[in-house]
């Protein structure tokens, strides 16, 4: 029997699709049972940034928090 994977997908920095901010990065959340990951803040100019407000207080509350609405 396999044993169900328990662990929550952890967010991370993508490049921006949108060509309006191209060279910009922004944050995505895996959301399970959803196909696309849900955005979180906004555009930031670099990687580091993105993923530094990923670990930031203010970073994890919102994260937090769209992971708990399920990405609506």
């Amino acid at each position: 029997m396999a044993k169900k994977n328990k662990f929550k997908p952890e967010a991370y920095a993508a490049p921006t699709k949108d060509t309006r901010h191209e060279g910009t990065f922004e944050v995505l959340i895996p959301i399970p049972g959803r196909v696309k990951p849900a955005r979180a803040a906004g555009q930031f100019p670099t990687q580091k940034a993105a993923e530094d407000w990923i670990h930031s207080p203010e970073g994890m509350d919102v994260i937090e928090d769209i992971f708990a609405k399920g990405g609506v």
